[in-house]
């Protein structure tokens, strides 16, 4: 019966309106997911044992843990506290909005725009990249894993054990059902060779956004033998993006999403994607949390966690400048913080930033198809 519906609404039902009714089927989910609020705690929290700030969260207690991600950064150690710390020293951090905070994703996606030559999407591309990927492309090839021995293998050698590596036991593995199922209908499973010999393999599906094509990864895998060299890993990884890209530009993509991150600005995984063109976008990420930013010291708050945030549909970028920081200081903590697809930058500062950062600013956006609107927030 499931399956006969689904049939209908393929031949009934635009991509684009499935897209659409998809998101608001999500949204729903999330929505009602909040509204158990027997599951909700009220707890305080540090960053770090000698913490400046003390963070108030309401929500539920599994979310606590996206909170302090989000937040601190995958490493950073929480403290439960007493309640001690002064009003104006809380971060307010909450699963509904309040007055006047920040609506922060849980993830967000980098998506690299096609549509135009191959050479002009690497031009963004560092140089020693660019060397990489010409010195060492002709000893990989790409092709599509068809039969049931290929879909397997990949799934036992080379998506479980690169995710359990990364995340440990925590990780989010794909069933093997469902790794067949996009592997043989709704999406696509390739295998990557290094002359000749299987070392990866990449999972993804098409997704059509109001009348966009955007060719989506869902899930990298590697053998043991290369997630286990970060040299030779990030060969690989290189490669395999790459050579991803070329193949969803060859068959008419007008996007390449390279996938999930977790939505701080300073993430490394971002910050790598950002190097191959991506540019922030939040296509089909709705979680977020609302984070109320403390009423004296914002820009040094948003100094040391720094936070992208939504508004409606469009991202924006929240930095702090702190008066004990020097414009060089500045320029240097922001150099990896240049993102494609943001809709404003908001610049916190307690007088008006300075001018020779924001030309800094624009001029790192000179290239970029469309520059944010830079808006100077007064604060305390």
């Amino acid at each position: 019966m499931k399956a006969n519906l689904a049939a209908v609404a393929r031949q009934f039902i635009s991509p684009s309106m499935r897209y659409e009714l998809r998101n608001v089927t999500d949204k729903l989910r999330l929505m009602l997911g909040r509204a158990c609020f027997w599951r909700w705690e009220v707890a305080r929290f540090r960053l770090e044992q000698q913490g400046r700030y003390e963070f108030l969260y309401i929500g539920r207690k599994q979310q606590r843990e996206v909170a302090s991600l989000l937040l601190g950064g995958k490493d950073v150690s929480v403290v439960e506290v007493a309640p001690g710390a002064t009003r104006d020293q809380v971060v307010l951090v909450s699963e509904l909005p309040t007055a006047g905070a920040l609506s922060v994703p849980h993830f967000v996606s980098a998506v690299v725009p096609l549509g135009r030559p191959l050479d002009e999407i690497i031009a963004r591309y560092d140089s020693e990249l660019r060397r990489s990927i010409r010195k060492n492309r002709a000893a990989y090839q790409m092709r599509q894993a068809l039969t049931d021995a290929e879909i397997a293998m990949a799934d036992r050698d080379l998506l479980r054990p690169y995710a359990t590596a990364r995340q440990g036991d925590k990780a989010a593995q794909f069933s093997t059902e469902g790794v067949f199922r996009l592997a043989k209908g709704v999406g696509r499973l390739d295998l990557i060779t290094l002359n000749d010999e299987v070392v990866a393999c990449h999972l993804g599906c098409e997704v059509i956004r109001g009348g966009k094509r955007y060719w989506s990864t869902l899930r990298f895998g590697y053998c043991e033998a290369v997630f286990s060299d970060p040299k030779k890993l990030r060969e690989v990884n290189s490669m395999t993006t790459f050579m991803t890209l070329e193949w969803a530009l060859a068959n008419g993509f007008d996007y390449h999403d390279i996938g999930l991150c977790v939505a701080r600005p300073d993430d490394g995984l971002l910050r790598w994607k950002r190097r191959r063109g991506g540019d922030v976008d939040t296509l089909n990420n709705h979680a977020c949390l609302f984070v109320r930013l403390p009423r004296t010291g914002a820009a040094e708050f948003l100094w040391e966690t720094p936070l992208f945030a939504m508004e409606g549909s469009k991202v924006t970028l929240h930095l702090g400048l702190p008066d004990t920081a020097s414009d060089d200081e500045i320029a240097s903590r922001y150099q990896e913080m240049v993102f494609g697809g943001l809709h404003k930058i908001y610049l916190y500062s307690a007088k008006r930033a300075g001018e020779a950062f924001v030309q800094t600013l624009r001029s790192r956006y000179a290239g970029f198809p469309s520059t944010p609107i830079l808006e100077h927030v007064a604060c305390r």
